[in-house]
């Protein structure tokens, strides 16, 4: 293996050198294709190298390789560093030239932020935003969505912001727009009732740009919703009916105009800790989270996921570690066949902590994303 990595590095400098490449464009371009040669990305391979088995018996691709993506988050380390101080991809042009030669074709972003010394400067405005939609394209790349600010009121000049940020997804070539907090922190059913009117403004206004407008869940939206007596002094319930709180705003949302980004593993965290509730007559309830059902139930409205994986430690308050897809403990293989629509949903790898796993280092973020792909890639059904 050492051998055909050398090889391959030795063909790209030569084919580098009569293009008139730099040493960081090479670089860039090659780290994908050298993790995939060391991991044996792109099918059972991949799975192999993770230490888990190829499913027997599967009746095909359970993510199609166009629907393969990646939040820029996880690689915010290299998007950010400076690249005057490595060799390694730096800022949106390298680093989106080291993800498709790993093999993802889809891309969200978290932002449109820089190392200011990165090609193309600042690019966080509407020239900076064709600047990024011409190297997404150089590199066979499709964006897909956005971790940005969604107006928590409803006035002439958050709405004129909102069309701002539409019209830059529509330069960047989005289908869909939207944010990765959720919709309220709260847990009552009064505050849950302003964030469903709000997004069902923002919703319809973003379709008339041609976007969906999407929100993407932590656990804590998972949890239940505080909408029964009695009340506290405020005047608040403190009870529940049973019912989730993202579960009750998409009922209360239009599926036309809303739609959601399921985190995977944040939904299996809130099935760990979100297991019960006290009832209006002051019962504990229990009534365990099933993330597949929810989804199954209304499929269209989850075109995006994120494809993060855990580890089960119950010594954690979350009750798993976050690791590289495809090592952890969640059963991905069956989430997604329980789902419908098949390779309909657009999978976003994502890490939280992929720079400094299995130990901080500057090339973690990318060797992680590599990893990953491979065993996104590997899955079958």
């Amino acid at each position: 293996m050492d051998d055909q990595l050398h090889q391959m590095h030795e063909d790209a400098r030569v084919l580098g050198g009569r293009l008139g490449l730099s040493r960081r464009q090479l670089l860039a371009a090659t780290t994908g294709m050298a993790a995939a040669a060391v991991l044996g990305l792109g099918g059972a391979g991949a799975a192999h190298a993770a230490g888990r088995p190829v499913p027997a018996g599967g009746n095909g691709v359970l993510v199609p390789p166009p629907r393969r993506g990646i939040i820029l988050y996880t690689v915010r380390d290299a998007i950010a560093r400076d690249p005057g101080t490595t060799d390694l991809p730096s800022g949106f042009k390298e680093v989106f030239a080291a993800l498709s030669g790993m093999g993802y074709r889809q891309v969200e972003f978290a932002g449109f932020r820089q190392h200011a010394n990165a090609e193309g400067g600042n690019v966080d405005n509407v020239a900076g935003a064709r600047l990024l939609r011409t190297w997404l394209d150089d590199n066979g790349l499709r964006a897909q969505g956005n971790h940005g600010s969604i107006p928590s009121t409803i006035n002439e000049q958050t709405l004129a912001a909102f069309d701002a940020a539409c019209e830059v997804a529509n330069i960047l070539g989005l289908d869909h727009i939207g944010t990765g907090s959720d919709p309220t922190g709260s847990a009552y059913l009064a505050d849950w009732q302003a964030a469903a009117d709000r997004w069902n403004v923002l919703g319809e206004r973003a379709a008339r740009h041609g976007l969906k407008l999407y929100t993407h869940n932590h656990d804590v939206a998972y949890s239940f919703l505080l909408d029964s007596g009695p009340l506290d002094a405020q005047g608040r319930p403190t009870r529940s009916s049973g019912v989730r709180r993202l579960e009750w705003f998409l009922a209360h949302t239009d599926p036309k105009y809303v739609y959601l980004e399921m985190d995977i593993y944040w939904a299996h965290v809130a099935q760990y800790k979100h297991r019960s509730y006290t009832a209006p007559d002051g019962s504990q309830v229990t009534a365990v989270f099933d993330p597949a059902a929810v989804v199954a139930a209304q499929t269209q409205r989850f075109p995006l996921f994120h494809a993060k994986d855990g580890r089960i430690n119950a010594a954690t308050p979350n009750g798993y570690d976050m690791v590289p897809f495809g090592t952890g403990d969640i059963d991905y293989a069956t989430f997604y066949r329980r789902i419908g629509a098949k390779g309909s949903h657009h999978s976003m790898y994502e890490q939280d902590n992929a720079a400094s796993y299995p130990a901080p280092s500057a090339g973690a973020s990318l060797d992680n994303a590599a990893v990953s792909y491979g065993n996104l890639a590997a899955l079958r059904g």
